[in-house]
């Protein structure tokens, strides 16, 4: 069955580079050897394929798995791993569970960057702000969870959220915020936030990387801020 970038494309996925090998898996006892651009894996865990346009492809989470132990780039495994997830084509949990039961190969950086996924976080970014949250040093955050109002009524889905103190943490994209129909779901989310007595801070993705230092120090005030005014009446589920 086909494995690896090319499977992923197979089910959709595309937050990777152009794939060059192709990547199949074969039942251990087969006798057959890579050739060419064909990567052949043997293995003893062969999963059950799913068929995508006439090819026995593996599951994503396998998939996944696969081309991320051979990838070298911390940036590009954490995309991969993400988009899979962000995309609901598998969980965290059964990316978890592939990577402790399968070959610890190449599989450093996998586990790296599926700690953040693991936690909460649904993007790149969100796994950075996870990264910077923890050099931060503050109390441990819910991460996607949905954030209501005294009358039940949806207030937004903040990044990280604070429940004890009602503190809301924002990536927000210029690419998906800045403009348009994001600028005006973004006012009015500010808005909301502002009506029910939320202290929120927003961050550029940029600045989780160029100025950690500058991003950490707000994270830091806000919630400080958070601490001194009264708890608003607000709730969140997950």
């Amino acid at each position: 069955m086909l494995t690896g970038l090319w499977a992923l494309r197979r089910h959709g996925l595309r937050e990777f580079p152009e794939p060059d090998d192709v990547h199949i898996l074969v039942p251990d006892e087969r006798e057959i050897t890579s050739s060419g651009f064909v990567v052949v894996e043997r293995t003893t865990r062969l999963p059950a394929p799913v068929m995508r346009g006439g090819l026995p492809v593996a599951p994503v989470y396998r998939a996944a798995l696969d081309a991320a132990r051979r990838i070298r780039d911390f940036e590009t495994v954490q995309a991969l791993l993400a988009e899979a997830v962000q995309r609901r084509r598998c969980t965290p949990e059964l990316l978890d569970k592939e990577l402790r039961l399968g070959s610890q190969r190449g599989s450093a950086l996998v586990r790296r960057a599926l700690q953040a996924i693991l936690g909460g976080a649904e993007s790149v970014a969100e796994a950075e702000a996870w990264d910077i949250w923890k050099l931060a040093e503050l109390p441990p955050a819910e991460w996607n969870v949905r954030v209501f109002d005294e009358r039940g009524g949806f207030i937004a889905k903040p990044d990280a959220w604070c429940d004890d103190i009602a503190f809301a943490w924002e990536i927000d994209s210029r690419k998906w915020h800045g403009e348009g129909d994001g600028y005006s779901d973004t006012l009015a989310r500010n808005a909301r936030y502002t009506a029910a007595g939320i202290t929120f801070l927003q961050t550029l993705p940029i600045d989780l990387r160029k100025e950690p230092d500058r991003v950490i120090e707000d994270l830091r005030s806000a919630y400080r801020a958070a601490c001194r005014r009264p708890r608003p009446p607000v709730s969140y589920r997950p």
